[in-house]
């Protein structure tokens, strides 16, 4: 497989501050692959240096064959960039903002023309290309967004938390959209805060953390590393929760009070289910759910980085034994 992007040893400081700190990073052609890591990490700096918006310090770094420090202009011809905020003007209509993004990359007027033709058809716009972009749902608008991040039809496309703030339609609707890029050849290199967004989309995950990748393999892969199944317990009392927890007894438990849950390891499958129902049975507590299940995703990044991803309250659970 080519490799479209390639970070060797990459480096980059703020004052005292490091924000990537011997980065190594590998992009297959035709593929979409997640960058994913704690607030801080380094992310929107690596996509910065990538996307050669910001020189690096120390380290290589090369997008589609071409160094870019060396030859960042002929990069620049060969990527898109979609950033966490939207670049359309609200005022236009979206065939407007698309030509208005083609003659800037200097296509000329019967060119942009064209080509805002062909990404309003094929994003599903091309009924609403006149209508002011200010009238256009969220999800619309990021998938012009999107659109105009195409427009030079680039061989690499970054993606900064492409669907922060979309409700779960807007979001559905830009992952088909990346999906049929992909499809077509693009290569998509994709940060995201959202777990399942990585999940349902990349081909390859790098964890990154404090400037640097700590692991790096197929979400499934991830997930492996956590260890075997589990067993999810929702209780009816959130009251009886350390007390159902103690009866489960074993190492890494985790207790969620908000969703009345306790997690345990179940590596026996069927018999821990059993176990579990006749311990909570005896002693008379009641559950509302109880499921065994494959380790997430958003459990492989707690347990690499060490930070829970998102807002999700999970703590360790300390019970007698």
């Amino acid at each position: 497989m080519t490799e479209a992007i390639v970070m060797d040893g990459v480096h980059k400081r703020y004052g005292e501050k490091r924000a990537l700190d011997g980065l190594d990073l590998v992009v297959g052609g035709g593929t979409v692959h997640g960058v994913l890591g704690p607030n801080g990490a380094g992310k929107t700096t690596a996509v910065r240096i990538m996307s050669t918006l910001l020189r690096h310090d120390a380290g290589r770094v090369a997008v589609a064959g071409l160094d870019v420090r060396e030859r960042a202009g002929e990069v620049r011809r060969r990527i898109g960039l979609l950033g966490q905020h939207a670049a359309v003007d609200e005022q236009l209509g979206g065939r407007q903002n698309l030509e208005m993004f083609g003659r800037l990359y200097h296509l000329g007027a019967r060119r942009a023309g064209s080509r805002a033709d062909e990404l309003l058809e094929r994003f599903g716009l091309a009924d609403t290309g006149r209508k002011a972009v200010r009238q256009y749902s969220g999800g619309m608008r990021r998938r012009l967004d999107l659109a105009a991040s195409l427009i030079t039809d680039p061989d690499v496309l970054f993606l900064d938390e492409p669907t922060t703030g979309l409700d779960p339609r807007g979001r559905a609707e830009v992952w088909e959209a990346v999906r049929s890029l992909v499809g077509g050849g693009t290569t998509v290199l994709l940060t995201t805060q959202y777990l399942d967004e990585a999940d349902q989309l990349a081909d390859r995950i790098s964890l990154i953390d404090g400037g640097r990748a700590v692991a790096e393999g197929t979400p499934d892969e991830l997930k492996a590393r956590v260890g075997g199944d589990r067993i999810d317990v929702v209780l009816r009392d959130a009251s009886r929760l350390v007390e159902a927890a103690a009866l489960l007894g074993g190492a890494d438990l985790t207790l969620d009070h908000d969703r009345r849950l306790i997690g345990a390891p179940a590596p026996d499958r069927m018999a821990a289910l059993t176990r579990t129902v006749r311990a909570l049975e005896e002693a008379g507590i009641e559950a509302e759910d109880i499921t065994v299940r494959r380790p997430t995703l958003d459990e492989a990044f707690l347990s690499l980085t060490g930070q829970p991803a998102g807002e999700q309250r999970t703590e360790k659970a300390e019970v007698a034994a």
